[in-house]
């Protein structure tokens, strides 16, 4: 892949002297969907595919994109002068953003760039080639202009300019999830306030599987705004009977005995999702080091059932897919992952049923949907790098 975005950037900009390539990774969520703005738990892990970058510093203020996964669109030219989320358009909103959020702190780029970028992540499949985006422009940024940031803080910067530049309120995991992969391991992450431990995936005669529906989803034009906002006043509802600063903070127990707070249907519903996710959670990553995958395989449909029913944020081709998986011996879990609303469900399964989810789940949904879904098996990688 290195050699692909060089490649291009010589073809495009001239020669290769000054010129670095970056990676950040994907991610996917194995459990604890829409937990990262109410206070939960969130647990994803980093993939190896993501996002590449060749850059090279200018001698101007001026900024030129280039994407190899939307070439019909051309060399994108804009300023450092005159990044405003008024006048951001399409992919570039992402790095524009980034570059933006960086200079809103204090880190000012004295010069421009030329930059490639081509991505391997299926664009709307739910595996965060946004944040991917966003993470790999801030580890470039860091490394060529010597910005002082941690790689948390290039998580929260990405966030920040995602929900502020491109007015799309999503949480801290995504961003997280990229910024701070380790090899093997998920990030058992309390979104509440940011401490986290590494958790080693041993999945022994399993393996990590990624079917995408091909159902893009588009999470700034989906309800996904409209569902935080049903939680900050379902939680408001219940700040009147009970001290808590988030939803993450209540237990099962405590969220029976006080739902009543909640005066509407839809909104009960939508926090219940959010309290019971969390919890389930916790439980999952328990089980994951008490080696009982089974109970963290149940623990995942019980997520997308929950998705599903409570939160709505499903759809009808991933609700096949996890229910054709939940058929199959040799699946231990499956559910929807992401911010919904299409993308890809996350299965574990056991290494001598992959072929036989593959064909009986694909010969389904292509028959129930006219769609043809695409299956990936995935590995953990690491977080952003220079290569």
């Amino acid at each position: 892949m290195k050699e692909k975005v060089l490649k291009k950037f010589e073809e495009l900009f001239g020669g290769l002297d000054g010129v670095n390539v970056y990676f950040s990774p994907g991610r996917v969520n194995m459990i604890g969907e829409h937990t990262d703005y109410n206070g939960g738990h969130v647990f994803p892990c980093a993939l190896t595919i993501g996002t590449y970058m060749a850059v090279k510093k200018r001698e101007d203020r001026k900024l030129r994109f280039y994407s190899m996964n939307f070439e019909q669109l051309g060399v994108m030219e804009s300023s450092l002068d005159g990044i405003t989320p008024e006048d951001a358009a399409e992919w570039t909103n992402y790095p524009k953003g980034v570059m933006w959020a960086f200079a809103g702190r204090g880190f000012t780029m004295d010069c421009g760039l030329d930059m490639v970028i081509y991505g391997n992540i299926p664009a709307g499949s739910g595996l965060s080639s946004s944040a991917s985006l966003e993470v790999v422009t801030g580890y470039m940024l860091k490394d060529m202009y010597g910005f002082d940031v941690s790689n948390v803080d290039i998580a929260l910067i990405g966030q920040y300019s995602e929900n502020n530049f491109n007015g799309m309120n999503c949480g801290i995991m995504d961003q997280f999830a990229s910024a701070m992969g380790k090899k093997d391991n998920a990030i058992f992450l309390d979104t509440s306030d940011l401490s986290y431990e590494y958790a080693p995936l041993v999945l022994d005669g399993a393996k990590i599987l990624i079917t995408n529906s091909n159902v893009k989803h588009k999470l700034v034009d989906s309800k996904y705004n409209e569902r935080r906002t049903e939680c900050e006043t379902a939680l408001k509802e219940l700040q009147e009977v009970i001290g808590i600063k988030t939803l993450g903070d209540l237990t099962e127990e405590q969220f029976e005995t006080y739902k009543s707070a909640i005066k509407d249907e839809v909104r009960l519903r939508r926090a219940k999702h959010a309290v019971y996710e969390n919890q389930r959670t916790i439980r999952a990553v328990e089980a994951l080091k008490n080696k009982d995958v089974e109970l963290f395989g149940r623990l995942m449909n019980a997520s997308h059932v929950s998705l599903r029913d409570d939160y709505e944020v499903s759809c009808e081709e991933c609700d096949i897919l996890a229910e054709e998986a939940w058929k199959i011996d040799g699946v231990i879990g499956s559910r929807i992952t992401g911010g919904g609303f299409g993308g890809c469900t996350v299965s574990i399964v056991k290494e001598e049923a992959i072929d036989d989810f593959i064909e009986k789940v694909g010969t389904v949904y292509e028959k129930r949907t006219g769609k043809k879904a695409d299956f990936y098996t995935v590995d953990i990688g690491d977080g952003p790098s220079r290569l």
